[in-house]
């Protein structure tokens, strides 16, 4: 029986390694894949049986120690999406702003050229200066 049961921890040591042979890699850590993974069929592990006392306190422990990373990586990713969504809020306010100069700049070249146009007493002003200076 004593052989068995080290097949069983060494099953639960490989699983917590992430380098199974009979399960696919990173499996969660279960009675049931420690069992396969041991090469026993599924449910051989009962918490019924005293046997398996030990095992199924190890499989606990185990379990309990993988799912921590997965909460640490869960809570860099969240940090990772607010950040995101910080610099995207920056992101559009600096364009609303480039936006705003934008529209000032624009009125305030149309506001120049009429005060032009009332000073020379034109009527027209031309758009572009360059195609009637290349033409000549």
């Amino acid at each position: 029986m004593r052989k068995v049961l080290s097949d069983y921890f060494d099953a639960l040591e490989r699983l917590i390694k992430d380098r199974p042979t009979n399960v696919p890699k990173g499996s969660k850590i279960t009675n049931d894949n420690v069992s396969l993974e041991a090469g026993r069929k599924k449910g051989t592990i009962k918490k019924s049986r005293p046997v398996f006392k030990e095992l199924i306190n190890a499989i606990d422990a185990a379990a309990t120690e993988s799912r921590q990373p997965q909460d640490v990586a869960k809570a860099a990713l969240d940090a990772a999406k607010a950040d995101a969504a910080k610099y995207r809020a920056l992101w559009e306010e600096a364009l609303s702003r480039e936006i705003s100069l934008v529209k000032q700049l624009w009125e305030e070249q149309r506001q120049w050229a009429k005060e032009k146009a009332a000073l020379t007493g034109e009527k027209v002003t031309s758009i572009n200066t360059r195609k009637l200076i290349g033409r000549s």
